[in-house]
Order: C-alpha cells, then sequence, then structure tokens
C-alpha cells in the first residue's frame, strides 16, 4: 500500500459528510424542537479504520459539558491518526473541536487543527446563527473572512451529535431521508441520509440491532458512486454508529466501533 492509499483511508472517516443532496425534494425527517438525551457529558467513542487485515488509523471522540460566553455548551474533540505500518508511509494528526449549545444543538466555534503528511490547517470557525454568518480565522495564513451559512448549519463534528439528538427515528420508513445543512472550512454543502432499514450486525461487543443508513457522499476521487457508503447506528436510545463501509476506487474500508464508556442509555448488545 502506498502513501495515496493510506490518504484515501483516512478521508473515508471525516470526508463521508462531505455531501451532495438532490435539491428536489427536500422534504426529510422531522428535526425535533429539543434534544432527545441521546449522549451527557463524560460520553466517549474510540474507532478503528482498517483495510482488510490493515489497521490503518484510530480515531476517539469525547465531549464534556462546558460554557462558552455564558451558554450552556457541549464541548467535543475529535482526534484522529495513522497507526502501525500506515504511519511509516503517511503520518497523520488529526485535531477537531467543537462548541455546540445544550440545548439546540447550534455550533458557536469549530476548531480544525491538522497534519496530513505535511498538509496542515489551523481554522478557527465562529458562528452567527442569528445573522447566518461564519467568520473563519485561518491561523496558518493569519486572515480572517466571512461567510453566509445556511440556516442551522452544522460543522463537520457537531452534525456527529446533533443527528443522534434531534432526530424523531421513530417516525423513520423505507425512502424517508434526513437533511442537514454543513459548513466545512469555506463552503456550504447540503447532507443526505437514506434509511435503508433495519439489520443485526455481528461486532465485538455481541449482536447489535441497528438503523442502517446511507450518506450520498461526493463521486470521483474518493468514493466510486454517491451510494458507495453505508452507515450502521445502533436502535437504541443512544444512536451510537457501531459500523461504516466503503467502497473506494482503491478497495474497500471498513470503521468500527472498538471501544466506549460513559454511555446516556444502556447499549442494547447481546452475548456473543
Amino acid at each position: 500500500m502506498n502513501k495515496k492509499t493510506f490518504l484515501l483511508l483516512w478521508l473515508f472517516f471525516h470526508g463521508v459528510v462531505i455531501a451532495q443532496a438532490e435539491k428536489e425534494h427536500l422534504v426529510g425527517l422531522p428535526v425535533l424542537d429539543r434534544p432527545t438525551g441521546a449522549f451527557n457529558h463524560g460520553e466517549w467513542f474510540e474507532f478503528r479504520i482498517h483495510y482488510g487485515v490493515f489497521n490503518a488509523s484510530s480515531v476517539t471522540l469525547g465531549i464534556t459539558a462546558d460554557t462558552l460566553d455564558q451558554v450552556p455548551v457541549f464541548h467535543a474533540k475529535g482526534y484522529g491518526r495513522t497507526t502501525g505500518l500506515a504511519r511509516l508511509f503517511f503520518k497523520v494528526e488529526d485535531h477537531y473541536e467543537t462548541y455546540f449549545g445544550q440545548h439546540d444543538g447550534l455550533p458557536r466555534k469549530f476548531i480544525r487543527d491538522i497534519n496530513e503528511g505535511g498538509y496542515t490547517k489551523d481554522l478557527e470557525i465562529a458562528f452567527d446563527h442569528q445573522k447566518q454568518q461564519a467568520t473563519v480565522d485561518d491561523n496558518k495564513k493569519k486572515t480572517t473572512a466571512a461567510f453566509a451559512i445556511e440556516e442551522n448549519v452544522q460543522d463537520l463534528l457537531s452534525a456527529f451529535y446533533y443527528l443522534r439528538n434531534f432526530y424523531d427515528t421513530s417516525q423513520l420508513t423505507l425512502g424517508k431521508d434526513i437533511y442537514l445543512n454543513l459548513f466545512f472550512d469555506q463552503e456550504n454543502y447540503r447532507f443526505k441520509l437514506e434509511y435503508l432499514g433495519k439489520e443485526t450486525i455481528a461486532t465485538k461487543f455481541g449482536q447489535v440491532r441497528c438503523l442502517k443508513l446511507r450518506p450520498h457522499v461526493q463521486s470521483g476521487r474518493v468514493f466510486r458512486e454517491q451510494e458507495s457508503v453505508t452507515l450502521w447506528v445502533s436502535d437504541d436510545d443512544n444512536k451510537v454508529p457501531v459500523r461504516m463501509r466503503a467502497d473506494l476506487r482503491v478497495g474497500a474500508i471498513d470503521c468500527d466501533l472498538e471501544n466506549f464508556r460513559g454511555l446516556q442509555h444502556p447499549f442494547q448488545i447481546s452475548v456473543q
């Protein structure tokens, strides 16, 4: 496996949400007025990204309660790195942080500090939802710029928690889609998840009943087509991502839940 292959492995995890949706028929799953309580202070996940027998990357996500400008927020941190042989070919150290409202789930501040084989970014984004504006501070280039954003927009990391906490999955039926507005770096995106039904899958923890979803991703450089990615989310009150699978131009990639702690609700599994 070469350097380009390992870059694609990493793009699988945080590139899956840079998506495109059809602009027609944007009536999707209802968004709730208040959070469902899917998570709370102290939740932590570890995911393992692997290519066949090769462990390529590990990703951790943790969340704590905090305040920002006297507003109660959740402070989530994501950290990703290549591991094992992959690290010898392509070193990745990616840090993401988001501060989002505890009551409305909207991001207030987003931090992206990455080093991917020498390619670096150091950005801070401040969200003003009343003005529908995002201010992007590029600490590497020492520039500041303002951009228009969509209503109820999410950043790359807050979207993970918003999807779990503000969508009424009890209303999911085949053909029912989930839509989300995203702002990433300096661009707005429309994210679409297609519901494929329920499926029980084997994991290291036991058999887990899941909601099966299909993010519609941008085809081309990384993914073969828009329907190349499948996501399995636990069909319980936690809505934990258990597995992601993608067909790439260089093969198939899996991302599996490896460890967790601090769940708000019991994780519904059966012993293997």
